[in-house]
């Protein structure tokens, strides 16, 4: 048996998460209409049947945790550094479907989704 262990403070930038063009662009039309927001900041909280969920706020700025990571020359997007291991490796898209737009979290540590969607858990 082995056990692996996480130490936010080594997670390169880039290592952390990824965003699409489509998800950029999203976020920086949010933020263009959000005049005091400049980043976007993800986290996850306990949430749903199945554990947790994602967060995603416009922010003025990041806190002394948060991981900034640029995204594009005019915004960032800040990880909470207490999310960092449940959100390493996610990959954010914007996706259109029908009429329905919505952000999708690709998330490699998830092991279990709610029915509806909103929640995930990373126990095996």
């Amino acid at each position: 048996m082995s056990v692996e262990s996480f130490d936010p403070a080594t997670v390169a930038t880039d290592d952390a998460v990824t965003v699409t063009a489509a998800a950029v662009e999203h976020f920086r039309r949010q933020l263009a209409a959000n005049s005091k927001a400049r980043a976007v900041h993800l986290s996850v909280k306990e949430s749903g049947c199945t554990g947790f969920m994602y967060v995603v706020d416009l922010v003025a700025d990041s806190a002394p945790d948060d991981l900034r990571m640029p995204l594009a020359d005019d915004f960032d997007l800040l990880i909470a550094r207490d999310s960092l291991p449940i959100v390493k490796g996610t990959r954010i898209d914007f996706v259109h479907e029908g009429v329905n737009r919505q952000l999708r979290f690709i998330n490699p540590n998830a092991k279990d989704h709610c029915g509806c969607g909103e929640s995930f858990n990373v126990n095996s």
